[in-house]
């Protein structure tokens, strides 16, 4: 059931606080200046989108409709504050959000908006969606404690890959990452994952845990640290994951929302480093 919770991206237990804040959250990510620039089909999924957060925000943020609306989808109120915090997160209000609402907003983004392509490849891939626009440049500290820019990358295909330790598309895409960064790093692919750090901290998960996290998937392509968010805003990520495929002369081609698998990355490389040697890059 996507429920009122669900489109916020919140549990049944939430506190007036939580509600605010989430409430604030999704409205900034379907910004309509996000948006601006894309397809009047991407605009319209995002003025729908933030209809149904206001609607959302209106029922939870009163407390006699609140009440209301859960008793009507069955929920039975806490008793105490102890109740409360037993039911507190087993899985993370974001993770909730994306298998519900953020799927199928990322079906439609994916299959009902931009142009379908996947020409230009010996190895077979999903759909992607096919944009060109220049990438937003930015440099992050890394988990290891260095920085990362993503202007020292010009001339190479980069894969910019937006994730979160509570996101399990991410977790399940990491090892297809990681073997696309051994595979095809020497050949000219770069791969950086930007963490939503801001988001994490929300969850209560530290950076600690998102090196333990980082450790654990034995990742050694550079992980960067979004700790205000700004780098997640300006690429107008929506659900998680969201990749973004980067041509040699810095512009974004293709938008992938959702898990990658090894051919994806290869076919979209492949495509994109061709191009690059025949217009003269490095």
């Amino acid at each position: 059931m996507n429920t009122h919770y669900a489109v916020l991206g919140l549990e049944p237990q939430a506190i007036s606080d939580e509600i605010e804040a989430a409430y604030r959250r999704q409205r900034e990510r379907y910004n309509p200046e996000r948006v601006a620039d894309l397809d009047e089909d991407v605009r319209q999924v995002a003025k729908e989108r933030t209809a149904e957060i206001d609607r959302a925000y209106a029922i939870l943020s009163d407390p006699a409709r609140r009440r209301q609306y859960d008793i009507s989808i069955g929920i039975a109120p806490a008793e105490g504050g102890s109740a409360r915090a037993s039911a507190r997160r087993q899985i993370s209000p974001r993770e909730r959000m994306f298998a519900a609402a953020g799927v199928v907003a990322a079906l439609a983004l994916v299959v009902g908006i931009w142009v379908i392509t996947g020409r230009g490849s010996d190895v077979q891939s999903q759909a992607m969606g096919e944009v060109n626009r220049p990438a937003p440049a930015f440099s992050l500290q890394t988990v290891a404690g260095d920085s990362v820019s993503l202007t020292a990358y010009r001339g190479k295909v980069v894969l910019v890959n937006f994730w979160g330790t509570w996101c399990e598309p991410c977790k399940r895409e990491l090892p297809a990452l990681q073997a696309a960064n051994e595979r095809l790093g020497a050949k000219g692919l770069a791969i950086i994952g930007v963490n939503l750090t801001d988001d994490e901290k929300l969850q209560g998960v530290s950076e600690d845990r998102i090196r333990q996290f980082v450790a654990q998937y034995n990742l050694t392509y550079p992980i960067a640290l979004d700790r205000d968010g700004s780098v997640t805003n300006a690429f107008r990520v929506f659900p998680l994951p969201t990749s973004f495929f980067i041509d040699a002369q810095g512009q974004i081609r293709y938008v992938h929302v959702g898990e990658l698998t090894l051919d994806d990355v290869t076919a979209r490389f492949t495509e994109l480093q061709r191009e690059g040697l025949a217009l003269g890059a490095p």
